[in-house]
Order: structure tokens, then sequence, then C-alpha cells
């Protein structure tokens, strides 16, 4: 079955880095498209970035754009978000998810606090 693991969350301060990966399993993970969302407290989860099966097209919120960097490995079925230059309101749960079959699956999430 499809699986999601997500992990390199934690506690930042502003302008600091952190490195997310996506492990995936149970699918051909070269075959999809993967994207990562986030949600923060009393907020819709929205969409953070996504990228193509092979890497050819990448998408980013405006939020983000020029300091999150979205990436994959097919070989290793992992996807990763590198987040520079975090900011306070980019504190949330940050999750991964592939559409399958027209079903919707989502990792576990994981935490990430910008704070000083």
């Amino acid at each position: 079955q499809v699986r999601l693991v997500e992990s390199g969350g934690g506690l930042v301060q502003p302008g600091g880095s952190l490195r997310l990966s996506c492990a995936a399993s149970g699918f051909t993970f070269s075959s999809y498209v993967m994207n990562w969302y986030r949600q923060a407290p009393g907020q819709e989860r929205g969409l953070v970035a996504s990228i193509s099966s092979l890497g050819a097209r990448i998408n980013y919120a405006d939020s983000v754009k020029g300091r999150f960097t979205i990436s994959r490995d097919n070989a290793k079925n992992t996807v990763f978000l590198q987040m520079n230059s975090l900011k306070l309101e980019d504190t949330a749960v940050y999750y991964c998810k592939v559409v399958k079959g027209g079903v919707e699956y989502w990792g576990q999430g994981t935490q990430v606090t910008v704070s000083s």
C-alpha cells in the first residue's frame, strides 16, 4: 500500500534552514507528481510546492518562491523540500502528498517551528 513518511522538521530561528524528506513506498514513485503541503494552526492546508515525475516541472506557492526548493531522487523514492530564509509564518505541519488512481495519499506530517 502507499506509504509516505516525512522527516526533517524541527525548531529553527528566523533566517535559518531546514531540509524535509518524504520517503515513499507502495507505488512507482518515478511515475507520479509529488507535492508538499503545509497547515498552520487555525488555517487550511495549502500547497507549498510540487514537482513532476521526472522533475522537469516545478511549482511553488508565491509565499515560498526564492526561499524553498523542491527536488526528488527517484532512485531513492524520496522527495525533498529545502527551506532557507525561514520566517515565523513558515511555522506549520508539513505534509507530502501523492494522488494515485484519483485517491489522495498523505504522510503523517512533520512539524516545522520557526521561533526566536
